[in-house]
């Protein structure tokens, strides 16, 4: 059974869909020789009685919140693109467009938040370069130039061969991934080209990648288990999981890696196979916009709109605005509470959103007792305010937020310096 396009969004010709599925697979094959389980399989194996389970989580970034507090991370996620490429590991990305008002003043105009994997678009650069652009154009709305696409040397991708075109499109806009090929090719980890920048186009975090989805994921897929007072075994907990090895307990901190695998160990507890439902990918299962008002009631429909995706399986959530229209992002309110405050970037709305691929699950059955994978009981719960990402990542992207945020200094003359003229 092969996998449709991510999101049933593009009606690929089969040539193009078996490239995708090839990508899909040898993704699968790298991952399976560490993460290999009998409980895993990348397809079910009878998909027409398989059961499909959305596997959700938040798609704010955790780790800023958890490292520092709340306000600060709402800060740092929502500092434009080194906000975005440090912290929005939750397979979920955004972006937020500002326009001019008739003050002259530069506002948020609207947020674009997006899950759609960028193997796929890596795929799509490499083999048909036309289809690429349409595909774009259709989100930007304007067809962007190949230069914005594979970089300022490239006036026609048609000149390059596909493992040329696939690097050129990396380095331009989705860095290397640590994609073995595209490492050694020199492509450095963060793109050069500002298309992905000013604009959520698809995923770029290197954790976003599908890679990273296959495996927490096949990870996860084992009937872990902890022994109980009287002897008996019960599904493992998360500490349990992501305790048992050293660099581990920093998933466990996060939204979507404690979801995932926890999903997938709960469904091997019962004996049952765990796959991924056709079409493969990441989507956004619910968005909660009830929270938000405008003038004191809902928000205009046409201000929330998703995209890139059939049957519920979006990929693509854009919330505000239209360029056309006189109004701005910051003139919708959330509410929590007894709290009411403006929306001034895309935190506030990555936190009412839920991402997750969706999975397919076998029927369950006994589990034989030396398939069970017995963990000890964790000697103290994970504190994940001590994770190696709090002082390796966030606090430095901390200071030097600090740093680019610091008031400007009072000139010093003869009424700036008391007791001076």
């Amino acid at each position: 059974m092969p996998f449709s396009a991510p999101g049933l969004a593009d009606d690929l010709p089969l040539a193009l869909l078996d490239l995708w599925n090839k990508a899909i697979d040898r993704q699968f094959r790298q991952q399976e020789t560490q993460q290999g389980s009998r409980y895993f399989t990348l397809e079910p194996e009878n998909p027409a009685t398989a059961q499909r389970v959305p596997v959700t989580w938040f798609g704010n970034p955790a780790e800023p919140g958890f490292c520092l507090d709340e306000t600060t991370a709402r800060a740092l996620s929502d500092w434009g693109v080194r906000g975005r490429r440090a912290l929005h590991n939750e397979y979920c990305e955004y972006a937020v467009i500002t326009a001019t008002d008739s003050e002259g003043r530069v506002r948020p105009k609207r947020v674009q938040i997006t899950t759609e994997l960028p193997e796929y678009y890596l795929m799509l650069a490499e083999h048909d370069p036309e289809r690429l652009r349409e595909i774009i154009t259709g989100m930007l709305g304007s067809e962007p130039r190949w230069q914005e696409l594979y970089g300022p040397a490239v006036a026609d991708p048609g000149q390059l061969d596909p493992t040329g075109r696939r690097v050129a499109f990396a380095r331009q806009l989705t860095g290397n991934g640590f994609h073995e090929d595209l490492v050694e090719a020199g492509v450095p980890p963060e793109p050069a080209g500002s298309l992905n920048a000013v604009n959520a186009l698809f995923m770029a975090h290197p954790i976003n990648g599908l890679d990273d989805l296959l495996y927490i994921v096949m990870f996860g897929a084992r009937p872990y288990a902890r022994r109980t007072a009287g002897g008996g075994l019960e599904p493992a907990g998360r500490d349990q999981i992501f305790g048992q090895q050293p660099g581990l307990a920093a998933l466990a901190c996060r939204h979507a890696d404690p979801a995932a695998a926890l999903a997938a160990a709960g469904a091997a507890f019962q004996g049952r196979t765990v796959s991924f439902a056709d079409p493969l990918g990441m989507y956004i299962h619910q968005f909660t916009s009830e929270v938000f008002l405008f003038d004191g009631g809902p928000v205009p429909d046409p201000w929330i709109r998703l995209g890139r995706g059939q049957q519920g399986l979006h990929q693509r959530l854009e919330f505000g605005p239209r360029d056309e229209d006189p109004h701005f992002l910051d003139e919708i309110t959330m509410v929590e509470g007894d709290t009411e405050e403006p929306v001034t970037g895309g935190y506030q709305v990555a936190r009412q959103v839920q991402v997750g691929p969706v999975v397919a699950l076998g029927p369950g059955r006994t589990v034989p007792q030396q398939d069970f994978v017995e963990l000890p009981d964790s000697p103290a719960p994970i504190r994940c305010r001590d994770a190696s990402v709090c002082q390796n990542v966030v606090a430095p992207l901390k200071e030097a937020f600090d740093q680019a945020h610091q008031p400007p200094a009072s000139p010093v003359g003869s009424r700036g310096v008391r007791g001076v003229g």
